[in-house]
């Protein structure tokens, strides 16, 4: 983290009483969608692991409450209130589906360590969800598996990197006491960039750099949107099949790309072409929790300027690997291999001329071996656990 930039918290204010009143309030109002997003900042005050997130950019990604329909999904949002005060949330949505396993989606979930405030929230979802016609609850994802998700379990000392969680040690016991199991972990890597690639590594990369069919190059900023859509072609092949795989919808990769299109250097990506098509990439993110910290949030009246001011000058030492794949055609073949690590140490490289040597590779399912074994051969280790947890509910 660099020096100066602390987060800057609201007091954090006693708790009401376990024996209040827990009144959960349908959120169909810009005015409730406010107090909605400021949920978390009556909770984290005494937590200097929490970033507050950019208001803006909450807003944002909300949208209109009162539009059912968003993205392709159904959605609702509530708010737990005791004593006339905020004290939780949780969303809900679901995607169109039948069958015995219909499955809907919480997320957005903060509250208070108060059984009683949890339960209620997760009843009003659960009431929701089963009305859509789901019989399994699962989460939390905020909105989808593609956006934040998960409850931090283990990890809890450091800051979250960019469109990561965070999340006190309570909430996992809480929503297990409201009968839900784990689903699925996902795993966050540190790596060292500092640390030369190992020998093996640079073997396999050699099948790269001795094919003059591979190139690997940097987006075109001339054709941004172009080239975002180039990547999110690769994940969706790349990713296609995986547990909880949700492919990015058009809409979604182009509020994407206009989100990332200020923040992103072209350096933080790498693409490699075969006999000039697009096979594989890699994408980074410069830590926007580092830069944003000092702003509680706010971007007005000169959040943006000292904001774009870090981002142009490079005052950040932290970043994100955040999305990487390989066409399905080379996957499980040396080639694929070869063009994963090329593709991660192009990057790698970058973050070393930069100066971003606080590196995060996030996120990885636990049981995903194959993309686990390249991260673990870089020397990177497992600082981070998130998990998704699921409930039958009908």
């Amino acid at each position: 983290m660099s020096a100066g930039i602390q987060a800057q918290t609201e007091p954090h204010p006693a708790a009401p009483p376990e024996t209040a009143a827990v009144d959960i309030v349908a959120v169909d109002t810009s005015k409730l969608r406010e107090e909605f997003i400021r949920v978390p900042w009556s909770l984290y005050g005494n937590d200097p692991s929490w970033v507050p997130p950019l208001l803006a950019n909450e807003r944002d990604r909300l949208g209109h409450v009162e539009q059912l329909e968003f993205h392709g999904m159904r959605r609702r949002f509530w708010l737990a209130r005791m004593e006339g005060r905020a004290v939780g949330r949780i969303s809900a949505q679901i995607r169109p589906q039948t069958g015995p396993d219909a499955t809907g989606h919480f997320g957005w979930i903060e509250a208070i360590d108060s059984h009683a405030v949890f339960a209620a929230l997760f009843a009003a979802a659960e009431t929701w969800l089963a009305e859509q016609g789901a019989v399994r609850s699962m989460g939390p994802f905020n909105s989808s598996i593609n956006e934040e998700c998960g409850v931090l379990v283990d990890g809890f000392d450091t800051p979250p990197m960019i469109m990561m969680p965070h999340s006190p040690p309570y909430y996992g016991p809480r929503i297990e006491q409201l009968g839900y199991r784990k689903e699925m972990d996902l795993l966050a890597f540190k790596i060292d960039v500092e640390k030369p690639l190992p020998a093996r590594l640079e073997k396999l990369k050699s099948w790269v750099t001795a094919d003059p069919a591979v190139r690997l190059r940097m987006p075109d900023y001339r054709r941004f949107e172009d080239e975002i859509r180039t990547v999110l072609d690769l994940f969706n092949d790349a990713w296609s099949g995986n547990w909880g795989f949700e492919p990015f919808s058009e809409s979604e990769i182009g509020d994407l790309a206009r989100s990332l299109k200020p923040l992103l250097p072209p350096q933080a990506v790498c693409i490699a072409e075969h006999e000039g098509r697009p096979v594989a990439f890699a994408l980074g993110l410069p830590n926007l929790n580092e830069m944003a910290r000092d702003l509680n949030g706010r971007l007005l009246p000169f959040g943006w300027a000292k904001l774009l001011f870090r981002i142009k000058t490079g005052r950040f030492t932290s970043g994100r690997l955040a999305l990487m794949g390989v066409r399905k055609e080379f996957q499980s073949t040396p080639m694929g291999a070869a063009l994963a690590i090329s593709v991660i140490e192009r990057l790698r490289g970058a973050c070393l001329e930069h100066g971003v040597y606080n590196v995060e590779l996030s996120w990885v399912l636990e049981t995903n071996r194959r993309v686990r074994s390249i991260i673990e051969a870089f020397g990177a280790d497992a600082y981070k656990k998130y998990r998704l947890y699921s409930h039958q509910i009908a």
